[in-house]
């Protein structure tokens, strides 16, 4: 019987995820506005996130209110409209594209004449004006860009050639929210409660509560909710005393994900997201391990590890989607990584001491652009040497095979060495063991 009841519930788990799966794809594939397509329409929009500035045109996710629907607005370049504002505008109707359809869209608005008749109440418009105005105060240009990347994952400042850098060097993900940042954010707040004088249970309570709000500051993005739910997940296992388990909570955070929208199984950025976390946990303790014994400090193994990791599991997928893959991204991150996560602090500091003291927030933006400016020299250097993008099957077949020859000479180096310091000293360990135990003689 006990068996019994144990089969039954994954089965009643699985059916219960397939019937909300089914119901949540039947509500986001409604639409009022679809029958609509090819007309012209006068309405009001709330603008839902940082507009994306194009060479021809500006898009953003937009509501119009009227529907309550989710469209995309399509303006002509020049003016552009603030997150959180709302548009009186008059465009046309048109229909979506497969992606837009996974993300819920139907439509696309392609407005003619806007104006701004206000702006829409929200904590999350709130936060990120705060972090926009006070996170770089007095910095402007290339540096102020990387900054706003980096901290609010916008990079409608950075011109096209230096974005092309980054994404040839592998480091376009620092330009993006994602597992890191919400780990800094999280981390540092609880240093902070601690470091004023308080005890873990209150550090914990704010890292929860700074959690919350990057979240809503930057967008309800696949990267930003996983690694939100993981934090929160260990915050609260801590809380109440429970066993922490990184698989548990990267399953739990999928799950939050797809029971949301489950079309996300096919955005770029949830696959990148859930197959370099996982692949962390299986491949970075392997590399620190075969680091182990050359004289490389143990930080140092860890980075190249996560690095290396992140380069293999999202290498797939960047071919996949994009047909080209990055072959320095493992020494351009060791290189720009950590500078990233200092940047991230600096600027929620900065916005913390700007309304306070607005000469001190000026000195810590000016550090944080000096590491903008290194991490945009990281991107130009590492993406611009010869072959650091691989654009053909052939390239890409010859980077595994040379991947896979050094892992194999290593191994073999190893063996004809003898045994790695690893298992040497398991084997002194054994034999110490065996020495204690042999009876005393004397």
């Amino acid at each position: 019987m006990a068996a019994l009841a144990c089969a039954r519930t994954p089965c009643a788990l699985a059916v219960a995820g397939w019937w909300w799966g089914s119901e949540r794809l039947h509500a986001l594939g409604r639409s009022v506005l679809r029958p609509r397509v090819g007309t012209a329409i006068r309405t009001v929009v709330d603008v839902e996130e940082t507009p994306r500035q194009g060479r021809f045109d500006t898009r953003v996710r937009a509501l119009v209110r009227s529907a309550h629907e989710e469209v995309q607005l399509q303006l002509a370049p020049g003016r552009v409209p603030l997150q959180g504002a709302r548009l009186s505008v008059l465009g046309v109707l048109h229909p979506g594209g497969t992606r837009l359809r996974r993300q819920g869209i139907h439509v696309v608005l392609r407005a003619d004449t806007w104006r701004i008749v206000g702006r829409r109440k929200s904590i999350g418009d709130t936060l990120h004006r705060w972090l926009e105005r006070d996170a770089a105060p007095g910095l402007t240009g290339e540096r102020r860009a990387v900054l706003e990347a980096i901290v609010l994952g916008q990079t409608q400042g950075i011109d096209d050639s230096l974005l092309g850098r980054f994404r040839a060097s592998g480091l376009y993900h620092v330009l993006a929210v994602d597992g890191l940042k919400v780990a800094a954010v999280a981390g540092g707040s609880a240093w902070l409660v601690l470091w004023l004088g308080f005890g873990r249970i209150a550090a914990e309570l704010v890292a929860l509560v700074a959690l919350a709000g990057y979240v809503l500051a930057v967008g309800e993005r696949p990267s930003v909710i996983r690694a939100a739910v993981a934090g929160a997940l260990g915050s609260l296992a801590w809380i109440t005393a429970r066993e922490r388990d990184r698989w548990h909570a990267l399953l739990v955070g999928a799950v939050v994900l797809l029971g949301w929208n489950p079309a996300f199984v096919f955005d770029v950025g949830f696959q990148l997201s859930f197959a370099a976390v996982a692949s962390i946990f299986v491949v970075s303790p392997r590399v620190v391990r075969a680091l182990e014994g050359y004289p490389v400090p143990r930080w140092l193994a860890q980075l190249i590890g996560v690095s290396t990791a992140c380069g293999l599991a999202t290498a797939p997928i960047t071919w996949v989607q994009f047909k080209q893959v990055s072959l320095v991204t493992v020494p351009a991150n060791v290189a720009g990584v950590p500078v990233v996560a200092q940047m991230l602090t600096l600027a929620l500091l900065t916005a913390f001491v700007a309304p306070i003291a607005p000469g001190i927030a000026s000195l810590l933006a000016w550090l944080n652009g000096c590491g903008a400016a290194f991490v945009a020299a990281c991107a130009r250097f590492f993406g611009g040497l010869p072959g650091a993008q691989a654009r053909s099957p052939a390239a890409v077949a010859a980077a595994v095979a040379v991947v896979a020859g050094a892992y194999a000479w290593s191994r073999g180096h190893r063996a004809q060495a003898g045994v790695s310091p690893h298992r040497h000293r398991s084997s002194e360990d054994r034999a110490g063991v065996a020495e204690a135990a042999r009876p005393d003689r004397s």
